[in-house]
């Protein structure tokens, strides 16, 4: 191997949290000279966001969910991969892992990243298939990649056994900052909010995932005690034409926005009511960006949360969820409070350490190939 690997990443999914992270591990890969190539479908946040960093992109038409057309998907990949020659793949999520390692059954060093387990968006024997597709799939993954160390945890805990390294989700701390009261108001004033509402702010794909149809459900107890607040969901996704039609009062769908540091700076508390994560970058933004945190105690957020900086409670309780969003709403202070300690966090969560300890790991990966590893160590 020359000095200067050669890494594909593989994705499927080209909006929201995973093809923003292929971006940019790609674009910092790029800068340290390495040559990179992402496949990936057509269209979304990523091809636009590869072709504005440079990256080369090849087209790998892929859909979502596993079917008919997984055996086709993995054949295209195969293809790709014999056109690039990578030192490495780095397949990202699940349908990439499915058809990445089915395609290459470790003839090459090859990373998987989960960005949150394939198992807990379904159920019953489909949940059960899918656990014995992740241990089986492991004699063809040189290291899984784990965003957090919650999603290690998951892993192990279903006896997916192999070597697993957390490199933990970060944010660019040259765009994202803490906002003070002078950023607040000028956020607001640039998205045409009142000084004075009550805001609340969900920024993620609309999805079962993200859990948007569960604020909503929260959304009128706290409408009934602040008939002033408002809640913007900053996203697109499959459910937002079923929630529209069903929305609340007070409730503003915004679509995908591509800048959402203003929607930070203005919120009074960001909401994150996920069902299941991988590590959120929305919710690393929003500490980052110096904003108190509602979210779900599930693995991927409850990690991320630092004491004192906002709440955790029960998963798909909304009763639960509209009773810490209106201790915020209804306590300026304890939201200034919360804001500091947030701010105070931000240097953790510094995306250069995360890319460094990615670059190490997909270095010696391409160095040792098929190297020994040690089953079941979780590497820091």
């Amino acid at each position: 191997m020359s000095s200067r690997p050669t890494v594909l990443h593989v994705a499927q999914p080209t909006d929201g949290g995973v093809a923003r992270y292929v971006a940019a591990a790609s674009a910092d890969q790029m800068a340290r000279g390495w040559r990179v190539v992402v496949a990936c479908p057509d269209g979304g946040r990523l091809s636009e966001d590869l072709a504005t960093r440079g990256v080369r992109q090849l087209r790998w038409p892929a859909e979502r969910a596993p079917g008919r057309a997984s055996v086709g998907e993995a054949q295209r990949l195969a293809h790709l991969v014999g056109l690039t020659a990578p030192h490495v793949v780095h397949l990202h999520s699940s349908k990439a892992g499915l058809a990445g390692r089915l395609a290459l059954r470790g003839r090459l060093p090859t990373l998987f990243q989960p960005h949150g387990w394939s198992w807990l968006a379904v159920r019953g024997p489909v949940a059960a298939a899918t656990i014995r597709w992740e241990r089986a799939a492991t004699r063809w993954t040189e290291v899984i990649v784990c965003a957090g160390h919650d999603e290690a945890t998951l892993g192990q805990a279903q006896r997916v056994r192999g070597r697993y390294a957390v490199v933990r989700n970060g944010v660019d701390l040259d765009r994202f900052r803490p906002a003070g009261d002078e950023a607040r108001a000028a956020g607001r004033a640039r998205l045409g909010i009142d000084p004075q509402v009550p805001l609340a702010v969900c920024v993620g794909r609309v999805t079962r995932q993200k859990g948007q149809d569960l604020l909503l459900a929260a959304w009128p107890w706290i409408r009934a005690r602040r008939p002033d607040a408002e809640l913007c969901l900053l996203g697109d996704g499959d459910l937002l034409p079923v929630l529209r039609v069903r929305s609340p009062a007070g409730v503003r769908f915004l679509g995908s926005v591509h800048d959402v540091r203003p929607w930070y700076a203005a919120a009074d508390v960001v909401v994150l009511p996920s069902r299941w994560e991988g590590l959120s970058l929305a919710l690393l933004e929003a500490l980052v960006s110096g904003r108190p945190v509602v979210a779900a105690a599930v693995a991927g957020l409850a990690e991320a949360v630092p004491d004192g900086a906002g709440e955790l409670v029960p998963p798909s309780d909304p009763a639960a969820l509209a009773a810490a969003i209106l201790r915020r709403l209804d306590d300026p202070a304890r939201v200034r409070a919360e804001s500091q300690v947030a701010a105070q966090r931000a240097p953790e969560f510094d995306a250069r350490v995360t890319f460094d300890r990615l670059a190490a790991l997909t270095e010696r990966a391409a160095r040792l190939g098929g190297a020994a590893s040690s089953f079941g160590r979780v590497e820091q």
